[in-house]
């Protein structure tokens, strides 16, 4: 059970709490344009044509989701951008918060994707399942089971 014995008025609880968003997009922000950005070159490499009609389409897929997690991220502050000094300051931490969840979520199936479509590559479908899977047991691990325990802390 959380006990808030800050000193602040509300206009001051959802400052501080837009900064910790957007602290928290940063990080997220950087490693998704990354991602996205890394996916993005990838058939410019030799080996790209050795990929089967699957693989392709998997990366397809892995591409439009790394470029829609990144607009993801950028919702916030494209929102904050819109109602600067509109006075709704709590309805744009909100509507972050729900974002940025949104974008943890993708982040993670993005992950156990790459990490299929690597494994697929490298080994074969079955280990590339195998993988996958538990790459995505371990991120909803960290970001769901993790989190909720701390939070009943």
């Amino acid at each position: 059970m959380a006990v808030d014995d800050r000193d602040e008025t509300p206009d001051e609880r959802a400052d501080r709490n837009w900064n910790d968003l957007l602290q928290e997009l940063r990080v997220s922000q950087t490693g998704v344009q990354l991602l996205a950005g890394f996916l993005a070159t990838l058939p410019f490499q030799s080996r790209f044509t050795d990929l089967d009609a699957f693989q392709r389409g998997w990366y397809v897929g892995l591409l439009a989701l790394a470029f829609a997690t990144v607009g993801v991220t950028l919702a916030p502050v494209a929102i904050h951008r819109r109602v600067f000094r509109a006075g709704v300051k709590e309805e744009l931490v909100s509507a972050g918060h729900r974002l940025t969840v949104a974008a943890l979520g993708m982040i993670a199936v993005l992950l156990g994707g790459i990490v299929f479509l690597v494994v697929d590559v490298v080994y074969d479908r079955a280990a590339a399942s195998w993988s996958a899977a538990g790459a995505v047991a371990v991120l909803a691990g960290l970001l769901v089971v993790l989190p909720a325990r701390v939070a009943r802390r």
